[in-house]
């Protein structure tokens, strides 16, 4: 059985209820759309990702009330290099979406979505340890798997495969 091509064309895409709502509410925070494999993946603008994943867990039409993972994608040498990634999941409709930044490879930095999930602490903690994504207004941002003296990140691809030394 042969798959279905993906769908990039937002003019296609934007009866979904998750896209609407984003471009409702800001139609340049929506940077791209991605439907493939019946997965809805939607590039946000890095400055509007606290307020999308607001609007989204917030809107009755696509309430998407659970946060399951944050995690990332180095891209390395690529630029934009990073592409942190944000599955939602809406438990009433049983449905699911896929938020990204993509954020360049000097200083990566974006706004935490702690005051939205509490529970993105950990997540946001995990991604900054290993990939040294910098999320600003998170309340405790220390590195959560690897001890605090540990030198870089070790799943960006220009890591050491044995370490620095």
């Amino acid at each position: 059985m042969a798959l279905a091509p993906a769908v990039t064309d937002l003019e296609q895409l934007k009866g979904h209820p998750a896209v609407a709502r984003l471009l409702a509410w800001n139609p340049k925070a929506v940077e791209g759309v991605n439907f493939d494999r019946d997965e809805m993946t939607i590039y946000v603008e890095r400055s509007a990702i606290r307020e999308a994943c607001a609007l989204l867990r917030d809107d009755s039409n696509c309430p998407f009330n659970y946060l399951s993972d944050v995690t990332c994608v180095d891209w390395y040498p690529s630029e934009p290099r990073f592409h942190v990634v944000y599955h939602l999941f809406s438990i009433p409709k049983k449905e699911r979406v896929r938020l990204k930044v993509k954020l360049n490879g000097d200083a990566p930095a974006l706004e935490s979505v702690t005051s939205v999930w509490p529970g993105a602490n950990y997540f946001e903690r995990e991604v900054f340890d290993l990939f040294g994504i910098r999320f600003n207004g998170h309340p405790y941002l220390r590195r959560l798997l690897m001890p605090e003296n540990w030198e870089g990140h070790p799943l960006r691809k220009d890591y050491p495969v044995e370490g620095y030394r």
